[in-house]
């Protein structure tokens, strides 16, 4: 058999990254994605790498981070779900938080309820806020229920019965009474925490999606039998894809979330450990913020979705390399949301695509130079770039590289607003951060954002243009479990805590095992959620045992985030904690440097002299460039912009540092 080869897989909107690393090294692939169905895309990567052979002898590891889930989510094409509750309960979903998108609006458009009315079903049991039952789950109710289900024919169940957070037994009664074809999502296993709203949407999204995402995993797995598979969840972990199949509301962010943990591991390489990420693609653009460790939020969104799930905590927007260009009905020039995507993609792809898009901007300014290919064999058609932009020129009646800039600039004012989103509106200060930018595209915009925001470093990581996919590789395998307990924190004892903490440990232990991690690789992170009593938000903390510094450290927390603290006790509301074990990579690839050269010249607009063009393989540790620059690689671009200046590190990565005002 041959040696063991790790592959990362990233699946984007417009393109699919592949990541190697094998004995031999490193190798990185990059190829349109497949929308319709991805795991073509995944198959075509693993061929384009020769990788078929290690499919068959079972040498090959497969992480892998998933948009199925998101990209059904977004689209409204989750499948026909049912949606079970407590008698008197069943609105609950449509009510939600009777929060407005448009609070001054008195006139809104109607929203349709998340389920419909007659796939609403109702039980007669119930169980008290301390999860006695009050009234039993009879025989006749289950009966009737299972009469209702065959009537409707859902493909998928959701139940979300009061207080199952503290007594599932109910919950249990009625999955176990359910036909086997149905795929079925229980609260009490999703999220067993208070809140009957949030849980319930997470239990039914979980079951809308999970087939979807459930038939994709069996068919990538069919394709290759033999290849263990791992996928990105959310909160930055993986987990195997038998039960990754069953926790779909567990994916939503499972892409971006890789390249989180790849900056995580870039940080702490570099001893910077306070970073703002910037990862732009194809689609759209994530900013994140690391300040010692990834955070993470039960406060997200996706589209007009709660997900209280663990997730980190990231912003995200329509602004991509894809992103279109056009005109308003004002007449003004705007660039997004809507993206080109992978077919037709961006004009200068020469698959049809006719309308401008940031990429065909960078084209006709010369950021991307005529001759690149993205993703290292993608040639890029300079005429078909011009002739998209030049139409909205016309009608804007300016000269084509002036809507090209434009555009760029428009694109970097959605992007700013994003990190400030994340930085300034949260406290942060940007000048204390660096900016570490991925993605495909990010180099080509990166030093616009850093002066925008008054960021005087950029890291540009070595891999940058495949950095989720990487970060797929560098995720440690991870659960994430959590209990409501909801109690003033005062009253509660070190013991009773620890033993409540032992519960979770022995649930999240006996999952990781059986996925073949060693118990004593296993590592416990504690934390709790606390709030005052009376407030209905809480800020999480780290919980080390002693229940008065924790007490202490949120007043300070309290403090730091609202401006004050209150002189009321503190709650406890939820327990959480992160069992971790290794990831499939334990450090990044070391830099591949390759024989230096000179450097060639590109001409870009508005700038007299052709500028220096070099290969970043081609560069060696301790190189300095000096602004205006472009350092092409096979999956990513960047342009060093006049004022700036860029150092190679011994790893391989690029550190960029403002020189001039």
């Amino acid at each position: 058999m041959s040696s063991l080869c790790l592959l990362g897989v990233d699946t984007g909107g417009t393109f699919t990254d592949f990541v190697a690393v094998d004995g031999s090294g490193i190798r990185l692939h990059k190829c349109l994605s497949t929308p319709d169905q991805p795991e073509r895309a995944i198959l075509q990567g693993i061929r384009a790498l020769g990788l078929e052979d290690r499919i068959q002898d079972g040498s090959l590891t497969v992480v892998h981070g998933s948009t199925v889930a998101t990209n059904a989510a977004l689209e409204g094409k989750g499948v026909r779900t049912a949606y079970i509750t407590n008698r008197g309960f069943a609105d609950v979903l449509s009510i939600g938080r009777q929060t407005r998108r448009e609070l001054y609006n008195l006139c809104p458009p109607p929203v349709a309820p998340p389920v419909p009315t007659e796939l609403c079903l109702e039980v007669d049991c119930r169980v008290d806020a301390q999860g006695k039952a009050l009234k039993a789950l009879s025989a006749s109710e289950l009966e009737t229920l299972r009469e209702q289900l065959a009537e409707l024919q859902p493909e998928a169940v959701a139940i979300n019965l009061l207080f199952s957070f503290l007594n599932d037994a109910d919950e249990k009664a009625i999955a176990a009474a359910l036909p086997d074809h149905l795929f079925c999502s229980r609260s009490s296993e999703v999220l067993p925490e208070y809140k009957e709203y949030e849980r319930g949407m997470a239990t039914w999204l979980n079951a809308w999606l999970g087939p979807k995402v459930q038939g994709y995993l069996q068919r990538l797995q069919a394709a290759m039998p033999r290849t263990p598979l791992a996928i990105m969840q959310s909160s930055g972990g993986t987990l195997d894809a038998t039960n990754a199949a069953k926790r779909a509301v567990n994916l939503l962010l499972s892409g971006p979330a890789g390249g989180l943990a790849a900056a995580r591991q870039l940080g702490r390489i570099l001893n910077r450990h306070t970073l703002i990420t910037f990862d732009m693609g194809g689609t759209s653009s994530d900013v994140a913020l690391i300040d010692g460790d990834i955070a993470l939020t039960t406060e997200g969104h996706i589209g007009p979705y709660p997900v209280a799930v663990p997730m980190v905590d990231m912003h995200t927007i329509g602004a991509g390399g894809g992103s279109i260009a056009h005109l308003d009905e004002g007449g003004l020039l705007r660039v997004g949301p809507e993206s080109a995507g992978a077919s037709p993609g961006p004009a200068c792809y020469g698959k049809g695509g006719l309308r401008a898009t940031v990429t065909d901007a960078n084209v006709v300014l010369g950021r991307l130079p005529d001759d690149a290919r993205l993703g290292g064999n993608m040639p890029l058609q300079r005429d078909a770039a011009i002739a998209a932009v030049a139409t909205l020129a016309s009608e804007l009646g300016l000269s084509v590289e002036d809507t090209a800039a434009g555009i760029i600039d428009i694109a970097n004012e959605h992007m700013v607003r994003a990190l400030r989103v994340i930085s300034l509106q949260r406290g942060y200060d940007p000048a204390e951060f660096s900016l570490c930018c991925f993605g495909g595209a990010g180099g080509l915009h990166v030093c616009a954002l850093a002066e925008a925001l008054g960021t005087n470093e950029v890291i540009i990581p070595n891999y940058g243009g495949v950095f989720s996919a990487l970060g797929m590789l560098l995720a440690p395998r991870e659960r994430q479990l959590s209990r409501t307990l909801n109690q003033a924190l005062a009253t509660l004892s070190s013991d009773a805590l620890a033993q409540a903490f032992a519960d979770l440990r022995d649930e999240g232990q006996k999952a990781l095992t059986d996925e073949g991690v060693a118990s004593d690789a296993i590592q416990a992170q504690a934390s709790l959620d606390l709030c005052y009593q009376g407030q209905s938000y809480t800020l999480n903390l780290p919980f080390d045992g002693s229940i008065e510094d924790c007490e202490e450290a949120f007043h300070r927390a309290h403090a730091k985030r609202y401006g004050h603290r209150l002189g009321l006790p503190v709650q406890l509301v939820n327990l959480r904690l992160a069992l971790r074990a290794p990831a499939a990579l334990k450090a990044l690839p070391p830099h591949q440097g390759q024989a230096q050269r000179e450097p060639s010249h590109q001409r870009v607009a508005f700038i007299d002299q052709p500028v220096a063009r070099y290969q970043r393989e081609q560069l060696q540790p301790g190189d300095i460039l000096a602004g205006p620059a472009l350092i092409c690689e096979a999956v990513a671009t960047t342009w060093l912009a006049e004022g700036w200046q860029a150092q190679l590190d011994p790893q391989g990565h690029l550190l960029l540092n403002r020189i001039a005002p």
